[in-house]
């Protein structure tokens, strides 16, 4: 049973990744708990709700669906939550339970920071891609039309439950998109994760269970390495942003409809790969490499119709912007990487266009 400890000034707590750990989720609701508010989608609470409940006996809660979808991660929602929260007799002792993908701790964290000024959230993420990586860190937030996650809150969780039999019911699609992100941090910090991605992508795509609990345990632990050194993306955490830069101008320009999050991210990957090419930091092999690995793990979404100049001009709005200076994590050799700011234009508009007309 993995373990990682998250250390944080605001808490720390513990990334459990195992088996079957739904059934002891009252092992990490407080003793002095009030009411639980479970929020989910209604999709996921028909795969996985009985399960979940069959382990809250005794506890007072209450589920508040979501309609989900990043289009409607949007502060409204967050409204209507708070709102069916004070319904239910919600107060300072109560507990939020994110129970989704990534859109969901997301807006259960964020509306467990701000309602009435803070109280405790449990996340129980159901993607992959929130198992290792939205869900494991503290960052909460919504959308505004012209980027994502623009309006949000760092608030860390009393811990993150990791169970990858929960992964049984996700479609394909929504698997390879998680995928994304776990390559994402074997580029940026582990070369024997990446490797172990490179050549053994049928067994993981086949959903293999051994190579799927280590490949989460593996993005996990440096998720965990990452916030514990650098809580508030200060530093260090800036490196787990690697392809999000442009993956999130993707997104944005497409109305977050048309591409999965993993998948812009890997469209952003490409990217920043390219441009680390041009910009001479990044052997030749290596950037065969990564685009060699993520195509392993397509098809991606089309996406040679999106126009580079919109893609540029949008990361303006990034949160990565700072001074008007865009910020890149761009790679030197696998498993390392830059923050590089002060990129021209030009050569900015050209990696995405290489990028995304392959």
């Amino acid at each position: 049973m993995p373990v990682f400890e998250v250390k944080t000034a605001q808490r720390n707590y513990s990334a459990v990744v195992e088996r079957g750990i739904l059934r002891r989720v009252r092992e990490y609701i407080p003793e002095r708990a009030g009411k639980l508010f479970i929020v989910t989608t209604r999709d996921v609470w028909e795969l996985h709700g009985t399960a979940l409940e069959q382990h809250l006996s005794g506890a007072e809660y209450k589920t508040l669906f979501f309609p989900g979808g990043e289009a409607n991660k949007r502060l409204s929602e967050m409204e209507n939550l708070a709102d069916g929260m004070l319904a239910g007799g919600a107060d300072r002792s109560s507990v939020v339970i994110g129970f989704g993908g990534g859109i969901v701790t997301d807006l259960a964290g964020f509306a467990a920071a701000t309602f009435m000024r803070g109280v405790r959230v449990l996340q129980i993420p159901t993607t992959l891609l929130a198992q290792v990586d939205a869900a494991v860190g503290g960052k909460t937030g919504v959308n505004l039309a012209q980027g994502k996650n623009l309006i949000g809150s760092f608030h860390q969780p009393l811990a993150v439950l990791i169970d990858p039999e929960l992964l049984a019911t996700l479609p394909p699609r929504e698997y390879r998109a998680g995928l994304f992100e776990v390559i994402k941090c074997g580029i940026i910090r582990d070369r024997a994760l990446f490797n172990l991605l490179d050549s053994c992508s049928e067994t993981l795509l086949s959903f293999d269970p051994g190579l799927v609990l280590d490949s989460i345990a593996a993005a996990v632990r440096i998720k965990a390495e990452v916030v514990s050194a650098d809580e508030r993306e200060g530093d260090l955490r800036r490196i787990l942003n690697f392809g999000h830069t442009v993956g999130h101008a993707i997104e944005a320009e497409t109305a977050y409809v048309r591409f999965l999050h993993g998948e812009a991210v890997a469209w952003g990957m490409l990217a920043a790969t390219k441009l680390a090419e041009l910009l001479h930091l990044l052997p030749d092999a290596d950037a065969f490499a990564i685009r060699r690995c993520i195509c392993r793990y397509g098809p991606l979404p089309p996406a040679a119709d999106l126009d580079p100049a919109r893609l540029v001009a949008r990361l303006g709005s990034d949160k990565k912007t700072v001074q008007g200076s865009v910020h890149f994590v761009l790679p030197t050799a696998i498993g390392c990487v830059r923050i590089i700011s002060g990129v021209e234009r030009e050569l900015i508009h050209q990696a995405i266009s290489l990028a995304l007309r392959p």
